[in-house]
């Protein structure tokens, strides 16, 4: 089960035996302490300098992490037994965020502040002198409303902005540097405690849990819990190498599989969410895929292994600089390509403008091929900003969509047929197989019927029998396809 990091309660408690024990750290804080004395003059062995650098590490890097506190209206759950009803209320979301601008600017993940009507941060508060111990105790945090200046859903990110100067920012790492088996350090608000760390190493460097998503991720073994959600992935030198945003869990706690955003993703989508408010993607104009055995065999391929072109658009940059379909590409920019995930992550690195130096096998040939990098036509993130949870949910596909009309035709002008139903959002946990459908895909025809509006497709959708197969024309990135599943 994939569970993103956001984190939502309603109401603590403080019984009577944690004031107990808040008294006793205070008693011990003001009285000397014989066992600290002696700690304190044992020999500088590896483990206490260990310890010692950990503690230095935390201390730079806590002041740049915050807490995130999105609240809104949405449907909710009320009553006992069989009289449950949903009802409209408050919904109030933790998660976390990390300075990365002296200037007032805050990364977190988009999940983290969906449907949010009002946006705060805690920004940590620590008082001139005060002891560590006191300051966790006593301080909340300093709240400061928050604007959302940029968004991306299709990586998870959003960015925020507090009215304030000459906060703490964290440098961001270099991706390339990261090896697998460093240690690093999670931070957060893990079940909404903030100023929380957990430490542990990077299981992986470029880890792709969706294999029909080429995005890629950190994994990690630091623990990771709902709250920690956009939160940074630190290294022993202070700098994030990746934004904390889901784990992999059966239990719904920490398994030791957590997942962060690169660096290296960061890097880049940083400027642009800060300049644009979303993300300016580029492409070359080809779609490529795995190589497998079966696929080598089958075309006669000189390997059975790595990425092979499967279409070139006509009139795009890379027919125009040779690229043919069946190439097979070995290396981007001079990194060696041995998969679909490093692909996707070169690609996602370049900007519109550049330039990408391709090497592809073609028969037994190595070709170098220079393509130009053009913007991405349109952008899908936006679509969710127009939807209604109730009014635009198509129950039986687990989506949010809305009707193709002349303002979305104006946003997707490359769209093949100015009608049906575009996927804005999915909704977890509705639509079983049918949850392959994605943002930005758009349904043009239900069982060889056309799709002629939000309500035409609900009816239709609500007819058919259970256990009926049933067939989906989509149009994805300008391509349509087929897509098949089974109503429950």
């Amino acid at each position: 089960m994939r569970n993103q990091t956001g984190y939502s309660w309603s109401r603590l408690r403080t019984p009577a035996w944690v004031l107990g024990c808040v008294l006793v750290l205070c008693w011990l804080s003001v009285e000397e302490c014989p066992a600290q004395s002696d700690a304190s003059n044992h020999p500088a062995d590896a483990l206490h300098q260990l310890s010692a650098s950990i503690e230095e590490l935390v201390r730079r890097v806590s002041p740049s992490v915050v807490q995130v506190l999105a609240t809104g209206l949405g449907t909710s759950q009320e009553g006992e037994g069989s009289e449950t009803a949903l009802v409209i209320g408050r919904l109030r979301s933790i998660g976390s965020g990390v300075i990365v601008d002296a200037e007032g600017y805050i990364l977190t993940n988009a999940h983290v502040i969906r449907g949010a009507q009002r946006v705060q941060v805690l920004l940590p508060t620590l008082s001139a002198g005060a002891s560590p111990t006191f300051s966790a105790l006593t301080s909340q945090g300093r709240p400061m409303d928050a604007r959302v200046v940029g968004i991306s859903r299709d990586i998870d990110l959003a960015l925020l902005k507090v009215e304030a100067q000459g906060l703490p920012a964290l440098p961001m790492g270099k991706y390339g540097n990261l090896r697998q088996g460093q240690m690093v350090l999670a931070f957060g608000s893990p079940g909404g405690l903030q100023n929380s760390v957990t430490m542990g190493v990077v299981s992986a460097v470029a880890r792709q849990p969706d294999p029909d998503n080429p995005m890629v991720y950190i994994q990690t073994d630091a623990p990771i819990n709902p709250g920690n959600s956009g939160g940074p992935l630190v290294n022993i030198d202070g700098e994030v190498v990746g934004i904390n945003t889901f784990i992999l869990t059966e239990s719904g706690g920490n398994e030791g599989l957590g997942f962060a955003i690169p660096s290296g993703i960061v890097a880049v989508a940083l400027p642009q969410l800060r300049k644009y408010g979303h993300l300016h993607r580029g492409e070359i104009g080809i779609h490529v895929q795995t190589i497998t055995p079966s696929l080598a065999t089958g075309l006669g391929l000189p390997t059975d292994h790595g990425v092979m072109v499967s279409d070139v658009l006509p009139g795009g940059p890379a027919e125009q600089s040779g690229l043919k379909i069946q190439d097979i590409i070995l290396s981007v920019n001079g990194r060696p390509i041995g998969n679909l995930p490093i692909f996707g992550l070169s690609m996602f690195m370049l900007h519109a403008g550049d330039n990408a130096k391709i090497e592809v096998l073609r028969g037994s040939e190595r070709i170098p091929i220079e393509v130009p990098v053009i913007q991405r036509p349109h952008n899908v993130d936006r679509l969710a900003d127009l939807v209604d949870p109730e009014k635009n949910l198509v129950g039986k596909l687990g989506i949010l969509g809305i009707e193709i009309d002349k303002k979305i035709t104006a946003l997707l002008p490359d769209v093949r047929e100015a009608s049906g139903v575009i996927v804005a959002a999915k909704v977890a946990g509705l639509g079983g197989q049918a949850n392959s459908l994605a943002a930005g895909d758009i349904i043009h025809g239900l069982n060889g019927m056309p799709v002629i509006s939000l309500d035409f497709l609900r009816s239709q959708l609500d007819a058919i029998k259970p256990g009926t197969p049933v067939v989906l024309q989509i149009e994805r990135d300008g391509v349509m396809m087929y897509i098949t599943f089974s109503t429950d």
